[in-house]
């Protein structure tokens, strides 16, 4: 039974969707103004990682996440750069999915513009105004958030306390400085489209509700997001969504923790970032993935070098281990009857491998304990095969090949562990390469002749290049270079 934690509940509850085996799910998008950061990595990885569980669980997901187009930032870099503001979305849209590209994020299902959607949140901003829950003001249209008494309800924050804190701003326009603008009039030089309150561009929090229900319809089962946007954002999200329709808006509410520095939340307003790209720069795209992902999604995770650094140690442990089971289900024959000695341990083992892979995420999709208990394997399994002998292979090639089904399972949830294990593991295809194959052919031509000291010898002169030698069990030699 699958178990999400719900923001606006604040507990864990089975999942039951709206609509039994499919699933709607919305996850707010970027700003499209500059090259996104490890924080909006975090965030993108995750719900990709919820997307793919939730198929693997037999749901038909339908998956939206939307780009902000239009916006003060954005407009500011187009004038800074003395172009259009369309020019700069376009170009971060670009560099955004490149980005998640080399992450293993997949592309959504409908990924929407706000600009492409004025036409929505006209009709949205219209059936407010209507309700009586919207005003108009110099061209403005603004949420009267005294409207709507459940005001607050994500957050936990009581309407007359958020009333009573709230900082009074000079804005004649407002009745109430809680009060949140839906649609903008426009200003000279920005970009504007006509509406019947006069020419101007949308808020930013009536984008979400427009573009979900136009793709997903006026209730949806899940909306995620980061945690730094429950106040005011999705917030204002539910005020003005549930105003419009009368009707629930989400029914469950996903956010990601922060991703932090030094313990400090980081964030471009901080200047304590890193672009993915900056990252891209000195890891592999997929350790940087497994790093994202050995937390839990709810928890905060501290961004450090020392971290990355494990993380791609423990990928490489796992390709690894992928390696000499490949090589060794390649190069065996299989009999049933065979005996091994510990094989039946492992046996067990690898049987109860996928069904604590699915414990775990069923739990709030806990990849920090599924990840944990697939290390535990691998552990076991390195064990197992560093010292094997040749006659307990026949009885071991079984238990390697459902290890292997198992973890294309799993791989395909997680988005990891699904490249070529001799390709990452040698990961430095150069010229050099035959060179290195053939020092390793004298060192084996050593040990064949009992020449124990020249394969040595050839052994630390490869250490000393950084090459790393394994001799395997079935008496063939493989290499990497150590990072």
């Amino acid at each position: 039974m699958l178990r999400v934690y719900n923001t606006l509940t604040d507990c864990k509850e089975e999942f039951l969707p709206i609509r039994p085996d499919e699933v709607t799910m919305y996850a707010c998008g970027v700003t499209v103004y500059d090259h996104s950061h490890i924080g909006h990595a975090r965030g993108a990885v995750v719900f990709d990682m919820i997307r793919r569980y939730l198929a693997y669980r037999g749901f038909r997901v339908t998956y939206v996440r939307n780009f902000t187009d239009v916006d003060d930032k954005i407009i500011n870099r187009a004038n800074e750069e003395g172009i259009s503001s369309a020019e700069i979305a376009e170009r971060y849209i670009r560099e955004y999915q490149k980005d998640m590209a080399a992450l293993g994020v997949e592309r959504a299902d409908i990924e929407p513009k706000a600009t492409e959607h004025i036409k929505e949140i006209i009709d949205l901003v219209k059936r407010l105004v209507e309700k009586g829950h919207a005003y108009t003001a110099d061209g403005d249209v603004l949420f009267e958030v005294a409207s709507l008494p459940a005001y607050g309800k994500l957050s936990k924050r009581k309407l007359d306390e958020l009333q009573a804190g709230a900082r009074v701003e000079v804005d004649e326009k407002k009745k109430s400085p809680l009060d949140f603008v839906l649609w903008k009039a426009s200003k000279p030089g920005e970009p504007a489209w006509e509406s019947p309150w006069g020419p101007g561009r949308p808020g930013w929090h009536i984008e979400c509700s427009a573009m979900s229900q136009a793709h997903l319809g006026e209730s949806i089962d899940i909306h995620g997001g980061g945690k730094d946007l429950i106040f005011p954002h999705h917030e204002n999200e539910i005020a003005q969504s549930e105003a419009a329709t009368g009707k629930p808006f989400v029914k469950y509410w996903l956010h990601n923790g922060f991703v932090n520095i030094d313990q400090e939340k980081m964030s471009k307003s901080l200047g304590n970032f890193f672009t993915i790209k900056e990252v891209l720069e000195n890891f592999d795209p997929e350790a940087i993935r497994l790093f994202l992902l050995t937390t839990h999604y709810r928890s905060p995770i501290d961004f450090s070098d020392r971290n990355l650094q494990d993380a791609d140690r423990a990928r490489r442990r796992v390709y690894n281990l992928l390696q000499t089971v490949d090589r060794l289900i390649a190069g065996g024959e299989v009999d049933e009857n065979a005996e091994g000695e510990g094989v039946e341990d492992v046996r067990q083992e690898v049987e109860a491998m996928l069904a604590r892979f699915e414990e775990a995420m069923d739990d709030d999709f806990n990849t920090a304990r599924a990840l944990g208990n697939l290390f535990e394997v691998v552990r076991m399994l390195n064990g197992v095969l560093q010292d094997l002998v040749p006659e307990h292979t026949a009885a071991l090639l079984p238990v390697l090949r459902r290890f292997r089904e198992q973890m294309e399972q799993i791989s395909r949830v997680l988005g990891l562990f699904r490249e070529p294990p001799d390709a990452v593991l040698k990961g430095r295809s150069d010229e050099s390469s035959r060179e290195i194959e053939e020092r390793i052919a004298e060192r084996l031509a050593a040990r064949k002749n009992k020449n124990w000291a020249e394969a040595d010898r050839i052994r630390d002169e490869l250490a000393a290049r950084g090459i790393r030698l394994k001799d395997r069990p079935d008496g063939t030699t493989d290499w990497e270079w150590e990072r």
